[in-house]
Order: C-alpha cells, then structure tokens, then sequence
C-alpha cells in the first residue's frame, strides 16, 4: 500500500492518491477509501483498478489537518495503510485507524 502527496499551495489543498498494492487489489471485487473526510461512506470515494493491478483512488484535502481513514475491500474487510504518518485506536471495536497529516 502507499500514499502519494502533491500540495497544491495555490489552492491550499494536498492532492493525495491512496493506492492498494495487486496482492489485496486482484483478490477484491471492490474497495473504497474511507474515512472522516467523506463521512465513512464506502459509496463516496471508490477506489479503480489500474492496468497494472493495483486499485487507487486521489483526494484533495485541505491543509492543515488531519484526516483518518481506511480501506474497505468487498464491504467486509477493513485494511489500514501501512504508510500512513500514524495510527490511532478507533472508537470501533479492538481497531485502529491510519491517519495522515496534511
């Protein structure tokens, strides 16, 4: 899994591209990036496949925040980003959650 920023300081937004490496991407039928900032819908911000195989979806956020997050993968299996600036411990159950800084 990785994480990509590219700060667009003229629009004072992070442009942040979530991507799901092939060994998780070609096992799912579907996967989507969730988290605070589009309100945990897993509807909001499907991730796509890629030629090459792996799945990956890009946000702008706005600077100065922070933002937890997660992938869902098939609507029942949460994978947390391996890359994220840090983790914290989720109000659901024994998880956790990424979290990146912008």
């Amino acid at each position: 899994m990785s994480v990509h920023k590219e700060y667009l300081t003229d629009k004072r937004v992070c442009k942040v591209k979530f991507i799901l490496p092939q060994e998780i991407a070609n096992s799912a039928k579907k996967a989507s990036l969730v988290g605070d900032f589009n309100n945990w819908d897993h509807k909001q911000t499907p991730m796509q496949k890629r030629s090459n195989g792996t799945r990956s979806v890009s946000v702008e956020l706005p600077l100065g925040n922070e933002y937890q997050f997660r992938y869902l993968i098939d609507e029942t299996r949460w994978e947390n980003e391996n890359e994220a600036d840090k983790q914290v411990v989720s109000p659901f159950q024994d998880a956790e959650n990424s979290v990146i800084v912008i």
